[in-house]
């Protein structure tokens, strides 16, 4: 059967309709997940074309898997993040929803707090299991949608679940049917779809869920989770690993609309966020993140990655407040007292931070040499460098200049005449055996004492 397809404008072929594969024996593709061996990465060198959506955003699940990995966030905390989220995406809620727990005492009372704010984004949402009882906890709580855990792989299905294919599918069924009678929005966790049948299981349950959507009227969603990080975005990488495959397969295949797609990674294998990314190229409006990537075991892809992540693609940070971002570094720092380690890209106290005295004197001639962007107008965090036996007259000058705040009439020089008394004072510290990089106070202390004169200047306002 030949039909136009406004997607691509060209006649296609439409002849197969993929049926659900009930099989008598679970399919763990053991070639590729030899549990004594590293999982491999297969190619079949088949291209699916790259398609963009119209739009592309972001969502947050730090209140429900961010706080599988970590002690339970209190209310406060819940409700001050949830701030600083709705500052960060902006006005045009490019962070478009955040999900939450629905099941203590305290969870109910985090999303009344947060939606007494009465924020238009990020829009609050639930997460449930797949029974029908938690349905009436979606509707207490008054959300108009909810997450449903819904295994895909024959790993959960047979091995967890204890079912065959054709049972999962039902009962999954029978769940979302629960959740369209009474009006509530079902968001589909496909939970470990990179070790799944895509086209024995995925695609079949695909179709019938939008085959439901149809007949309700009810925009159904599905969210693709990569639950063990065993997405690979290379081109021509075979499924199930594959993330362009995935998502072209559930938009092609299973007609599921890019607005109603979104891709869940974790970072097992470092690779969350560049599969969150291609997610978004492939076809896929919707990223699952968490803030900092705290989340479980190596954590979910980080949200204020995929920021930069949507800047790049997009050519516009489309009104989000990226200063935010420190501020949500902070206050997990001071408030909460998670231990950031130190060189983590965007958030780490040292991300922008040089001990090398060659990259301190490029950035002492010009910071754009040596920093990833504008750090101080982006993240309002100024470029540091380290003060240590490599430092040199470069480092110790661009550490003066930057600790004083010095503009450009005011700025030193690494050859300044007053500087060699203090570099002169740091090769002694390390000729003596020092091995750790010498702080600010000491710095400051040792002007005020030994360079008078330098610490009038430096003061003078």
């Amino acid at each position: 059967m030949l039909k136009f397809s406004k997607k691509s404008n060209t006649l296609e072929q439409s002849e197969y309709v993929y049926m659900l594969q009930d099989v008598s024996e679970p399919h763990l593709y053991r070639d590729l997940f030899n549990y004594e061996e590293v999982p491999k990465v297969p190619f079949n060198h088949r291209h699916v074309p790259m398609r963009p959506p119209e739009e592309i955003w972001i969502t947050d699940s730090t209140f429900r898997d961010g706080q599988q990995a970590r002690e339970p966030y209190t209310v406060k905390q819940i409700v001050d993040l949830y701030k600083l989220l709705h500052k960060l995406g902006g006005p045009k809620g490019i962070i478009r929803q955040t999900e939450f727990f629905l099941y203590s005492k305290k969870d109910k009372e985090a999303v009344v707090k947060c939606m007494e704010l009465g924020y238009d984004y990020p829009e609050i949402t639930g997460w449930i299991r797949a029974v029908k009882e938690d349905f009436r906890l979606v509707k207490e709580m008054g959300l108009k949608e909810t997450g449903i855990l819904a295994s895909c792989s024959d790993y959960h299905i047979f091995k967890k679940l204890k079912m065959t294919r054709k049972q999962a599918m039902e009962q999954f069924l029978s769940i979302v049917k629960s959740a369209l009678e009474i009006g509530v929005i079902p968001r589909v966790h496909l939970e470990d779809i990179t070790r799944a049948d895509f086209y024995g299981f995925v695609v079949p349950f695909a179709i019938e869920l939008m085959k439901l959507a149809e007949e309700s009227k009810i925009p159904i969603k599905i969210r693709a989770c990569d639950t063990l990080g065993f997405g690979v975005s290379y081109p021509g990488v075979a499924l199930p690993r594959s993330v362009p495959g995935i998502i072209y397969g559930l938009w092609h295949h299973a007609g599921v609309p890019s607005e109603r797609l979104e891709w869940h990674g974790h970072n097992d294998f470092y690779k969350s966020v560049t599969n969150s990314a291609t997610a978004w190229l492939y076809g896929c409006s919707g990223v699952n993140t968490t803030l900092l990537g705290i989340g479980e075991r190596t954590g979910n892809c980080p949200l204020e990655a995929m920021v930069f992540e949507y800047a790049s693609l997009r050519g516009t940070l489309d009104g989000m407040d990226t200063t935010v971002i420190t501020e949500i570094a902070e206050y997990y720092t001071k408030e909460i007292g998670y231990h950031i380690p130190p060189m983590t890209p965007l958030v780490g106290k040292e991300f922008n931070f040089t001990r090398s005295g060659i990259h301190a004197d490029g950035l002492l001639k010009d910071e754009e040499i040596y920093n990833i962007f504008n750090t101080e107008k982006l993240l309002n965090r100024k470029v540091v460098v380290a003060v240590n036996e490599h430092s040199g007259a470069a480092g110790i000058a661009h550490w003066v200049n930057s600790y004083f705040n010095l503009k450009e009439e005011r700025r030193l020089e690494k050859r300044d005449p007053r500087l060699l008394k203090l570099k002169e004072w740091v090769d002694k510290q390390y000729e003596e055996g020092r091995n750790t990089v010498i702080g600010d106070h000491e710095l400051v202390e040792f002007i005020q004492a030994e360079l008078p004169d330098l610490w009038g200047e430096l003061n003078w306002k």
